[in-house]
């Protein structure tokens, strides 16, 4: 498996579970409005995985598509971060997870922009655009519900306590992270993480919220190592292609 190949499996996995997480609340979110929001940003996150595994189909250079890539890995072939994997939890948690991925993403594909390796840069200039309204609905929603009822507050910080040291896992550089900067393909992370965080003490100052403390990190879904929730969204995710191998409508 290239570093090629892999990095662009990390960057469309973490998409691909946070949209199907995203797609359990339709239907279910709190409001009409809501529901098509976190709709529609699932299906933006849905988008970028599509065009980030057609790539990496192409590199990989075994025949397979977007649907293949996607749909029949094992789950230690997933190389997602953790934190995209977490349960929703109630609307609170699922709009803390959101923020945190959404300026992640944000400040990484602004820089991967400039990429050296064009299909990506394409890739990530468009992804850039999507994102911008993923953190405008996210963080519009972490002021309202931090800087409103003593409930809303107490919910979405007992969220960001629990979801807080996932975060880290995002700037953990190991040797590929290293490999992709030093040839230009992606960002150095230690740079993403400093952007990250002065956004994230921003949004987390107008929503009255307190950033926890750091803890160490012991997740490594990056490399592969997951949590039994990653099993439970594969098999629904899985489920069509599996029981029908290369279905079409």
């Amino acid at each position: 498996m290239t570093a090629s190949f892999r990095y662009l499996l990390r960057l469309g996995d973490l998409s691909l579970i946070l949209g199907q997480r995203l797609g359990e609340w339709v239907g279910h979110s709190p409001a009409l409005e809501e529901d098509l929001g976190l709709a529609n940003i699932a299906l933006d996150l849905i988008g970028q995985a599509r065009l980030l595994f057609s790539y990496a189909g192409e590199v990989e250079g075994r025949g397979r598509d977007e649907d293949g890539v996607a749909f029949l890995r094992e789950h230690g072939d997933y190389l997602n971060a953790i934190l995209v994997e977490q349960p929703n939890g109630d609307f609170g948690q699922t709009i803390v997870r959101q923020v945190l991925v959404d300026v992640f993403q944000l400040e990484l594909y602004e820089r991967m922009a400039a990429s050296t390796d064009a299909r990506l840069a394409a890739i990530a200039q468009k992804s850039v655009k999507e994102v911008r309204y993923h953190l405008r609905f996210s963080s519009g929603w972490l002021i309202r519900l931090g800087d409103g009822t003593e409930e809303s507050h107490r919910r979405v910080q007992g969220a960001l306590d629990r979801l807080w040291p996932y975060t880290v896992e995002l700037f953990a550089a190991d040797e590929l992270d290293e490999a992709m900067a030093e040839s230009g393909v992606a960002p150095r992370l230690p740079e993403v993480q400093a952007a990250w965080s002065a956004r994230i003490d921003a949004l987390l100052a107008e929503a009255t919220l307190v950033r926890p403390a750091a803890r160490p990190h012991i997740w490594h879904g990056k490399r592969g190592e997951h949590s039994e929730h990653l099993g439970y969204i594969l098999t629904e995710m899985q489920h069509l292609q599996r029981t029908y191998p290369g279905a079409r409508w």
